[in-house]
C-alpha cells in the first residue's frame, strides 16, 4: 500500500513541476554552465527542483533525497531506507532549444531499489508510471515492452557514436537508429514498445534513469549496466557503469557483442 501511496504522490508532484516549467518554455529562460562537462541548467530547473524539494519532503519528512540540481548531502540519504532520486528537468538542452523531449523524472528507492516512479512529459501529456510488483502504464493503459532476439534490424536509441565499430565484436550489428536526449524517455519509450532497446556506455547519473528503470522493467523488460548487473540506486558515488536496456534476450545479445 505505501508504495501505491507514493506512487500517487510522485504523479502529483510531477503534474505540478509541469505546471512551473511550462512558462518557462521558449521564454528565454536564464540559463548557467554547471562547469566540469555536467552541462547546462536553466532558471526552469532551479524552480522545479525547488518546489520537489519542498513539497515531496514535507510530505515524507523521513525519506532520503538526491537530485541533480541539488547540493548532494550524501551522509543524510545513505542513512534513509527510502529516498527520492529526482531530475527536475531531463533534457535540459531539449528544453532550451525548445524541443518537446524533455521531462521529469521521478522514483522512490528502497534499499536500493526503485519501487515507484514517474516520467512526465508535460508538453506531450505522456506520463509513465510504475509501482514495484504493480506493471508500469502510460495515461493509464498497460506498458508491454516489445520482444525481439536479433540485433540487426532492431530499433535502438542511443548516441550515435555508440554505433561506431570500435565498441562491438565484430562490428556494430545493423540496427535502425534514433535518438532521445532524456534518458528517462528513451527508457519510457522501450517500455512502451515503440523502440526494441536503448544504451548507454557514459556513466549514468542515477537521477536520470531511476525511474525509467523501474517503467521498462515492469514493462516486461531488462536493464542492467555494461557488466549485466542489476543496477543498485542510493550509492554513494551514484552512477552506474553504463546502461543497456530492452527485452531480456535482446539485451543479453547486446551485451554479448559489446567488447
Amino acid at each position: 500500500m505505501q508504495a501505491t501511496d507514493d506512487l500517487e504522490l510522485l504523479i502529483e508532484a510531477a503534474r505540478n513541476a509541469g505546471e512551473i516549467a511550462r512558462p518557462y518554455w521558449k521564454a528565454d529562460p536564464q540559463v548557467w554552465d554547471k562547469g566540469g562537462g555536467q552541462g547546462p541548467v536553466t532558471e526552469a530547473d532551479l524552480a522545479v527542483d525547488r518546489m520537489l524539494h519542498e513539497y515531496l519532503l514535507s510530505e515524507r519528512p523521513d525519506y532520503g533525497w538526491l537530485s541533480e540540481e541539488t547540493l548532494d548531502t550524501t551522509s543524510e540519504r545513505l542513512g534513509k531506507n527510502r529516498v527520492f532520486i529526482v531530475d527536475p528537468i531531463d533534457g535540459t538542452r531539449s528544453f532550451i532549444h525548445g524541443d518537446q523531449n524533455w521531462a521529469h523524472s521521478l522514483a522512490i528507492a528502497e534499499d536500493g531499489e526503485v519501487i515507484a516512479a514517474v516520467v512526465f512529459l508535460p508538453l506531450r501529456d505522456r506520463l509513465f508510471s510504475a509501482v514495484k510488483g504493480g506493471g508500469a502504464e502510460l495515461n493509464g493503459e498497460s506498458l508491454r515492452a516489445k520482444y525481439r532476439c536479433d540485433l540487426d534490424g532492431a530499433t535502438v536509441l542511443a548516441p550515435r557514436q555508440h554505433l561506431s565499430d570500435e565498441h562491438w565484436k565484430g562490428g556494430s550489428p545493423k540496427f535502425i537508429h534514433n535518438f532521445r536526449p532524456s534518458l528517462a524517455y528513451r527508457l519510457a519509450l522501450v517500455a512502451q514498445g515503440r523502440y526494441h532497446a536503448m544504451f548507454s556506455f557514459r556513466a549514468t547519473w542515477e537521477w536520470d534513469v531511476a525511474a525509467g528503470t523501474l517503467i521498462l522493467s515492469e514493462a516486461g523488460g531488462q536493464v542492467t549496466d555494461l557488466k549485466g548487473r542489476k543496477p543498485q540506486f542510493n550509492q554513494p558515488t551514484p552512477q552506474l557503469d553504463g546502461l543497456v536496456a530492452g527485452c531480456p534476450d535482446l539485451a543479453d545479445g547486446i551485451l554479448a557483442r559489446l567488447k
